[in-house]
């Protein structure tokens, strides 16, 4: 492993280079700002990422004229990228995301964000894991970022020292999510949803007021499980009630799997002490043979609209 500076990092870049990064808390926020301030070395590089909303801003096509993006989600920030040309949107289940990533084009580069090494001399990820085992499968060098910021999740991802070719020392706190404000319809839709949802059932949950709302209504509830490409304070809120058990569930019974955290440092700092919520990768959270093996399983999700048809439209606005 070698330790870089801002300029050295910014010096590994060249043009027509492919670079993954990951998106969510996961963001190496400390290697983005060291790019920005070397624009000039996104000329000509690739960004591929699944940015979230609100989390991850960076539009990374805006660097340089010659900069481009590969997105799977095209959130706020990226419209007038997409719009200029510079970034293209590739619409795609996050389980086929994950084998695109694998399988697909090689990465030059894949960027990661990593605590400080543990006892054994591990480094392990911030709590996101989706999408970072697929990558790493298919690079031809890995580049971390090593943030003193930040405790661990004690079942997220860990690379040996020897797997990492560079690093970049920071420190500074995880991309926040905020909560989701639950106004009064999307209290009395989750309350709603709600009754569908039985003692010993298994969720999973997207982002947003609804979502948020339904687990809000969910505390007299026994013995729920979680088998998610995300948990966040709510999911939090009802483990800790002891609403949330995962002791029904049918695979990995008694723990609460997830691909990523969502929420706030009071999040981060508890999944650093929680060994029953484990992060394991989209091949897993989003695979059908996996849910197929889940009895009483309930996805909550959002939609943009719904026709007569019963057609859902959850990805594009106008």
């Amino acid at each position: 492993m070698k330790i870089l500076s801002e300029a050295e990092f910014a010096g590994l870049l060249r043009p027509g280079m492919r670079v993954f990064v990951p998106g969510s808390c996961g963001e190496p926020a400390g290697l983005i700002d060291a790019l920005a301030a070397h624009p000039q070395a996104a000329a000509g590089v690739t960004f591929v990422q699944f940015p979230i909303p609100g989390m991850n801003t960076t539009d990374f096509s805006a660097l340089h004229p010659t900069a481009r993006m590969e997105v799977f989600f095209l959130s706020p920030q990226l419209q007038a990228g997409y719009a200029a040309g510079r970034i293209d949107f590739v619409p795609m289940q996050l389980r086929r995301i994950f084998d695109y990533l694998q399988r697909g084009r090689a990465f030059d580069l894949v960027w990661l964000q990593v605590a400080a090494p543990d006892r054994n001399g591990r480094y392990v990820l911030a709590p996101n894991v989706d999408f970072a085992s697929a990558a790493l499968a298919n690079t031809a060098a890995v580049v971390v970022e090593i943030n003193a910021g930040f405790r661990a999740p004690l079942t997220s991802l860990a690379l040996p020292a020897q797997r990492i070719d560079y690093a970049l020392h920071t420190v500074h706190a995880l991309r926040e999510q905020p909560a989701a404000r639950i106004d009064a319809a999307a209290a009395a839709i989750g309350a709603n949803v709600a009754t569908l949802v039985r003692d010993g059932d298994c969720l999973q949950t997207g982002i947003g007021q609804i979502p948020a709302a339904v687990l809000a209504a969910l505390s007299d509830r026994n013995d729920l499980g979680l088998h998610s490409g995300l948990i966040d304070t709510s999911v939090q809120a009802l483990i800790q009630r002891g609403v949330m058990t995962g002791q029904a569930k049918t695979l990995d019974r008694g723990l609460h799997v997830a691909g990523a955290a969502l929420g706030d440092t009071a999040l981060y700092d508890w999944l650093a002490t929680a060994p029953a919520v484990v992060f394991r990768p989209a091949s897993h959270t989003h695979e059908v043979s996996a849910m197929r093996q889940i009895d009483n399983f309930v996805s909550i999700n959002s939609a943009v609209e719904i026709d007569l048809y019963g057609q859902v439209n959850a990805e594009m606005i106008g």
